[in-house]
């Protein structure tokens, strides 16, 4: 078998100030080799001694940013050679909103690799247009916003932690409430708003989706089984898509007003659906019990 078949390549990138570093120890940590600061140009000539190491380096995860100039068309065409090469990189992109970027910055009083004589917020915006096509192509995006280090370790281990061959799809489906917001890393949202609230019913109004009389009331409604069936035959089709761009990993958000009744029920029953179609997957209710 060609060496370079059985290597895997992880490039870590994003903003800065985003948790490169806590990703990149989490990688380590996990069995990863891992490069930072590698200028692009030098990631062909990694996966090349790693292909020749036998075995003994056969996972390498490269930290790569805007500190290594030409940055972007320099990655560009060094992910295009390891592609022919017969290596497939998957690219873990790393995000945050500005406030919680100036933040950072600020608490450890250094100032934004691009930010020069500027304002701080003038070199995240430099950066964030730098990476925009980046950020668009990588196999998965996480946003560190509102995620201490114990999560962003925990979402980066469900990425990178099989420590066998896994070809399959790892999956998160997250409910949570529209009022709180979007979940901004989210590849798929459902919205099942389309279904009579439980909040309105006053015997079910202080239980959860993960009570049974939620539970049956919700399914029992006018379209939430036909929902089911229709949405985890979709997945069917676009996991499969998925897989063959070489994508390992998806959130799929499903969201209702709170994120507390119809949410938590849908996902639930849906996860159990995926998971007897052979999909590795996870439940996380993002806002249940914030009321």
């Amino acid at each position: 078998m060609n060496a370079s078949a059985t290597l895997q390549l992880v490039v870590v990138t994003g903003l800065s100030g985003a948790g490169r570093s806590t990703a990149a120890k989490c990688l380590e940590d996990l069995g990863w080799f891992v490069v930072d600061n590698l200028p692009p140009s030098l990631l062909p000539t990694m996966v090349d001694l790693g292909s020749r190491s036998q075995g003994a380096v056969g996972k390498i995860a490269v930290v790569v940013d805007v500190r290594s100039r030409a940055f972007s068309s320099d990655l560009r065409t060094a992910l295009d050679e390891i592609g022919r090469s017969g290596v497939h990189p998957r690219v873990l992109f790393l995000e945050a909103g500005d406030d919680a970027l100036v933040r950072r910055f600020e608490s450890v009083r250094r100032p934004h690799p691009l930010q020069g004589d500027g304002r701080l917020v003038e070199g995240i915006l430099r950066e964030k247009e730098l990476l925009r096509d980046l950020r668009g192509t990588a196999d998965l995006v996480l946003d560190t916003t509102v995620l201490n280090v114990h999560e962003l370790r925990g979402k980066v281990a469900a990425a990178f932690g099989e420590t066998g061959a896994g070809t399959g799809l790892q999956l998160t489906v997250l409910s949570f409430g529209f009022k709180y917001g979007l979940p901004v890393d989210a590849d798929l949202v459902a919205d099942v708003r389309f279904l009579p609230n439980p909040h309105w019913v006053p015997e079910l109004r202080p239980h959860t989706g993960r009570d049974a009389p939620v539970r049956d009331f919700v399914l029992a409604q006018e379209g939430a089984a036909e929902f089911l069936d229709r949405y985890e035959a979709l997945l069917e089709l676009v996991f499969a898509g998925y897989l063959r761009e070489g994508k390992r990993y998806a959130l799929l958000a499903v969201g209702c007003t709170g994120g507390k009744h119809r949410s938590v029920a849908m996902s639930e029953q849906l996860a159990a659906r995926l998971a007897n179609d052979g999909v590795d997957v996870q439940v996380v209710h993002r806002d249940l019990g914030r009321e």
